[in-house]
């Protein structure tokens, strides 16, 4: 079964960009446009992976990482973020991604996150 990455962006042309990404590679994608809808996907999708953009409406990525803390699950989080500086408000990502977004390097440490071989 392939695994499940949210892609959690209010910039409807990354999220348009993650899911080919990600599809591309066989991938399954589901995106929620702030942490509020993430939290919800997460109860109904499952999923294996976050990707989090930090500054959105709503629910930005730092309050919806101390949801997710609150909420008991453990998922790994790669930060997606077009604010440098902001790259470390996220304790314990898993990787940082500054956009626009390196693709192969994304690519390979998802691999590593989800504990898969480049093969």
């Amino acid at each position: 079964m392939a695994h499940t990455i949210l892609i959690v962006d209010d910039d409807p042309d990354i999220v348009a960009y993650l899911e080919d990404v990600f599809t591309d590679e066989g991938y399954r994608t589901v995106s929620a446009r702030n942490g509020k809808q993430a939290l919800a996907a997460i109860e109904s999708e499952r999923p294996d992976a976050i990707t989090l953009d930090l500054e959105m409406p709503d629910m930005t990525g730092p309050k919806f990482n101390r949801a997710l803390e609150k909420s008991g699950r453990d998922i790994p989080i790669v930060v997606i973020t077009g604010h440098p500086g902001l790259k470390y408000v996220i304790p314990g990502a898993r990787a940082v991604f500054d956009k626009p977004i390196d693709r192969l390097a994304l690519l390979a440490a998802l691999r590593d996150i989800l504990g898969q071989d480049d093969n």
